[in-house]
Parts: structure tokens; sequence; C-alpha cells
């Protein structure tokens, strides 16, 4: 484990944050698209996928689609139809200036959608508890603007939110919710799955989710209109007419068979994965012990995680001074103490990929100007926090008991 000068020796073969992990049958069903000349947007490996999806989450309908991004696109943009009407002209976004409730800590993909619909994200706070969107927040929002009808919930790094409060809330409200479920695939609240709590909801298959087409996503619903709608609008709406006719905005979204061969090859590995994932968490928890740090956190004895990420959070009082910009981070080092930006640095002379927590969307420079909610006026800005002093870990399902404890290794050592 150490060298000569009794460092921590590097890897020979880098271990990534989470990389996508094959077994064979993804080959094959690509090649079966390859040999019947399924090669485009309709075929057995899509009509596979949707079928498995709505066994595995518990859904009525599922439709395959190029990204999760495109299914938050859609439920998006069919959720505010819903509400506000079709938009008048065309081209016109549907949400054309109206507020929408959105989590702040979390990937840029989540609220773009709304941008993309002419709507103006407001950012809700994160609670310690899940590192999730706070209900206490939501709940104050709803209070600051009471006109909101629509929220965009994600499930940060697997964990569930407290989406039956946030469910409840919004119910009281009259708002419908998009569900973000594209990090948290496999993962239950109460044994009911994430993507099934939101009116509409999205997975991912990005390649470095807990299981991959390389891309990909799917809309989720119980609501056959909706899929209906949202399966059309993703062939650029083409109306059933003998000739190329369209009344409405289109997109070119549909999943490719394809990717969707390797999704469904994937898919029988989700509980392996989701296993193998826990089992990294569990060894991160025990092998930190005693370190003034925290593993990402979630409801012990409601909620059941895919653990896509493993992640972590210095305590406070053990925390050296840190300085970051909008592009670069530096830090002053302490004996005792570390910070992320340490930390990160360690684990990268080993060879192996860790990364910050996501960076609040407040923070963000394109949504700076947008408003935020916290749970109390004068209360701490919990996402800046946890991104101050939070981290994400080594998560590969590859990665090996010995090699994690070379990173566990590096991490102690930095304090």
């Amino acid at each position: 484990m150490y060298d000569k000068d009794n460092k921590v020796k590097a890897f020979e073969n880098k271990i990534w944050l989470a990389s996508p992990t094959m077994h064979g049958d993804e080959l094959k069903y690509m090649k079966e698209a390859f040999d019947t000349n399924w090669m485009s947007t309709v075929g057995a490996n899509i009509n596979e996928v949707e079928r498995i999806t709505c066994e595995k989450i518990g859904c009525k309908y599922a439709v395959a689609l190029a990204s999760g991004t495109s299914a938050l696109h859609l439920a998006i943009r069919y959720a505010a139809i819903r509400l506000y009407g079709e938009p008048q002209p065309v081209s016109k976004g549907v949400l054309d200036g109206r507020k929408v409730f959105c989590s702040d800590m979390t990937f840029d993909a989540s609220v773009n959608p709304v941008a993309y619909e002419g709507g103006e994200a407001v950012f809700i706070d994160t609670e310690y508890d899940t590192w999730n969107m706070d209900p206490a927040a939501l709940e104050r929002a709803f209070e600051l603007y009471p006109e909101v009808k629509l929220v965009v919930v994600a499930h940060l790094y697997g964990a569930p939110a407290k989406i039956d409060r946030i469910r409840e809330i919004c119910d009281r409200h009259g708002a419908l919710i998009v569900e973000d479920a594209a990090e948290s695939m496999g993962a239950s609240l109460d044994g009911k799955q994430t993507g099934t709590f939101g009116d509409y909801s999205a997975l991912s298959f990005n390649g470095n989710k807990i299981i991959t087409g390389s891309s990909g996503g799917v809309f989720i619903t119980d609501e056959k209109e909706a899929a209906d709608k949202i399966r059309k609008w993703s062939t650029q709406s083409r109306d059933n007419a003998p000739w190329y006719q369209h009344t409405e905005m289109g997109y070119n979204y549909r999943m490719s068979n394809v990717v969707a061969g390797v999704v469904r090859g994937q898919y029988p590995y989700l509980e392996e994965h989701i296993a193998q994932k826990k089992a990294i968490y569990e060894r991160y928890k025990e092998g930190l012990k005693g370190l003034p740090v925290s593993m990402n956190p979630f409801d012990e004895e409601r909620s059941v995680p895919n653990y896509w990420l493993s992640c972590m959070i210095i305590d406070r009082e053990a925390m050296c001074p840190q300085s970051r910009t909008d592009h670069e981070a530096s830090y002053t080092p302490q004996p005792g103490k570390t910070c992320p930006t340490e930390i990160l640095e360690a684990i990268a002379s080993l060879n192996a990929e860790g990364r910050p927590i996501w960076k609040p969307m407040h923070m963000q420079p394109m949504y700076a100007a947008r408003e935020f909610v916290k749970a109390s006026a004068d209360g701490i800005d919990v996402g800046a926090d946890i991104f101050e002093r939070g981290l994400c870990l080594p998560s590969d399902n590859k990665m090996t008991p010995e090699q994690q404890d070379r990173i566990i290794e590096v991490i102690r050592r930095c304090f």
C-alpha cells in the first residue's frame, strides 16, 4: 500500500467516480438491433425498456427518450400545459415568465428545462437530513409565492427526499410535481420507488448512472394521455396523416433502439449494482470512523437509497481555511484539520476521481439573479454549507476493497 517514502501508492489504472459496468447482455441486444436493421427510434429493445421500467419502478406507463434531460423537459412542458394551457404563438415557452419551485442543490439539468419553457426558477434550500429539498423551505416558499403551481424535486446521490411530505404540501397548494429521479433509480421510500411520487417523473441512463445506456432516459407517468402525448412530442409531433403534418411543437427526443439494447441488457443487474454500491458506502462509513466526518445521510427507518455516490461532509470545527472562486479552489493547511479541496487533491494523487458536492443553483452565475428561499429568512444557507464542507468519494462498483482501503488511508492522513 505504501511506497519507499511511506506515501500511499497510486493506482496503475484510474479509479473513477462512477463508470459504466458492462456484463455482455448489452452487446447481444445491440447486435440484435444491428442484425435486424432496427437501428432507429423503433424496435424491440425500446419496447422492452418501457415494459421493464414499468415493472421495476411500479408505474403504468414509460416512454423511452434520448436522455434524462429530455424526459424532464417534456415532463415540465406537459405539466405546464396542463396548468396554463397551450402557448400562443406556438414557439413561445409554456411557462412564459411564471415561477417554478426547484431543488437548489442538484445538477443544472434538473432546472434548465424550466428555462427552456420560459419559466423562472425559484430555488428551495436543502435540508441536512437527506441533502434534498427542505419541506419547511418549500412551505415558506408557498407563503411567499402562493401563485406557484409547479415544483421540480430531485433526489440527490440516490437518497430519497422527504417526497411524501413534499407531496402533501404540493397537494394542499394545488401544485403539480415533476420528480427528477435521475440519480435514484431503484431507491424507495416506505417501499415505494422514487419516480412514482411525482405527477410526472424522469429517470436517467447516462454513462455514470446506476445502470446505463451510455445515454438515454425515461418519462414516467400513470396517465395514458400524458404518455401518448410525450411519445408524440418526442418524434417531432408528427400527426396521424399520410404526409408530414404538424400541429404542435415537436422534438427529436426518442431513444435509439441501439441505446435501448444497452439499457435492456443492464436492467437485470440493477439490484446487483445497488448491492455493490451499498457495500462501498458501508466500507467508507466503517473506514472513516473516528474522524470528524459523516456520510451523506438518509432516513434509515423509511428509505432505501441506491447508494449511487458515497459522499462525506467534514465537521465545521475540523475545517481548515478554504477559498473558492467560480473556477478555482485553494486552502491553507492546518494540523489536524482539512477541507474538501485538500482531500480531493489527495485522492487525485492516487490516480482516483473524487468531486465536490453539486454547487447549489442559487450560487451558479447563470442563476444568481433568481430567488432563493430558506426555511427561515435569517436561517443558515444549508446547501452552501454542504457544498463548502462536502465531497463525493470514488464510488465505482468495480473498485476492490483493497483499492478502497488505500483511498480511506489517504483521507485519514489529511487529518
